[in-house]
């Protein structure tokens, strides 16, 4: 009877741990909202013992913060947040991008080529951009699997729960996603050559190129204010 109440209650929680970690993603949990336990609790329709599990896993994550023993908030993104977040991913993907080039087999990326161009020319039709971002995914699943390095994979996968929060900063700039997806395409072309320095410099100029558009976009609203 325990075990199976135990197994419930985990089950309980793996759910409201993925919808709150989607939601905080995505951006419907705003950086810095309150996550009240009566309120999340009654909303996601589960008691305080598996949310509690679950705000515990996505505090750990970095995704959760405490406000001055007040209760826990969604974790605040800051420019400064931003900006370390892209010196630690500058450092790994660029690394990651210079081992695919050296140890890949080109058949996948030569596919993933193609399939990404054909994406890119339909960005202006579809306004989810679902397809692309599910390729951009797939190509860096396709670099980690030909790095062959699963510590450096590991450290990515973290990093990478971040990115997504600042990705969706960039959804709505269209040129920036045209831009960016010919950045995917010089570094899939530097990978399929086995060209460790070009699948650097590709990566570099693609990330110096994506944290500029988050910053100005995160500097908008404090621009607008005080030129009112």
């Amino acid at each position: 009877m325990y075990t199976h109440s135990r197994g419930g209650a985990a089950r309980s929680s793996d759910r409201v741990h993925d919808v709150l970690r989607e939601e905080i993603l995505d951006g419907t949990l705003a950086p810095g909202m309150a996550l009240a336990e009566i309120e999340q609790s009654e909303r996601l329709g589960v008691s305080r013992t598996p949310l509690r599990e679950a705000l515990a896993r996505l505090q750990a994550d970095g995704l959760v913060s405490a406000r001055g023993g007040r209760g826990l908030v969604v974790a605040p993104l800051t420019l400064d947040d931003v900006r370390a977040l892209f010196e630690v991913r500058e450092a790994l993907e660029v690394k990651a991008a210079r081992l695919a080039a050296l140890r890949r087999d080109p058949a996948p990326f030569v596919e993933l080529r193609d399939e990404l161009r054909a994406s890119a020319e339909r960005l202006a039709s579809d306004p989810s951009r679902r397809e692309y971002y599910a390729q951009t995914s797939r190509m860096d699943a396709a670099i980690d699997a030909a790095a062959a390095s699963p510590h450096l994979v590991a450290a990515l996968r973290g990093v990478r729960v971040h990115v997504a929060r600042v990705r969706r900063l960039s959804r709505e700039n269209a040129d920036r996603l045209r831009d960016a997806a010919q950045e995917h395409l010089m570094i899939l072309d530097a990978i399929i050559e086995g060209s460790e320095q070009m699948a650097a410099y590709a990566t570099e100029l693609h990330l110096h190129r994506s944290l500029a558009s988050i910053v100005r976009t995160m500097q908008e609203p404090e621009s607008k204010e005080t030129h009112q």
